[in-house]
């Protein structure tokens, strides 16, 4: 899995720190799933030019452990619409803190609903 993201900005960057990890020092996958919730929450609510909300995640495998001072970058990409829907693919990615080269760690789709001020679902104006 030593690949190197596609040239695009990250919608997250962040360091993982000691409080986001386990007991044997990993980051906690709670912590990397939202972060990639964020991620693409800022996404799907640019997209849609209001507030979305996630309805839905597929499955996540984890591939690689994060480690503290790991930097983590998240990617998006919008791959499907809907009337008020989004379908976004999201890629978290480390790099060790003195290296130049990123690992692919985890990806998940997500799925997001445009609402109106109600709650309810509004149509995208992507």
């Amino acid at each position: 899995m030593n690949e190197t993201p596609k040239k695009r900005d990250p919608a997250i960057r962040i360091s993982a720190m000691p409080s986001d990890t386990n007991a044997y020092g990993d980051i906690f996958g709670g912590w990397l799933m939202s972060m990639m919730d964020s991620a693409a929450g800022l996404t799907a609510a640019r997209y849609s030019h209001g507030r979305a909300v996630t309805v839905a995640m597929d499955g996540m495998q984890f591939h690689q452990p994060v480690k503290v001072g790991d930097e983590v970058s998240v990617y998006t990409e919008i791959v499907n619409t809907g009337t008020s829907s989004m379908t976004i693919d999201v890629e978290a990615w480390r790099r060790e803190r003195h290296r130049e080269t990123a690992v692919k760690v985890t990806q998940a789709t997500f799925t997001f609903v445009a609402i109106d001020d109600n709650g309810r679902p509004r149509p995208v104006q992507g």
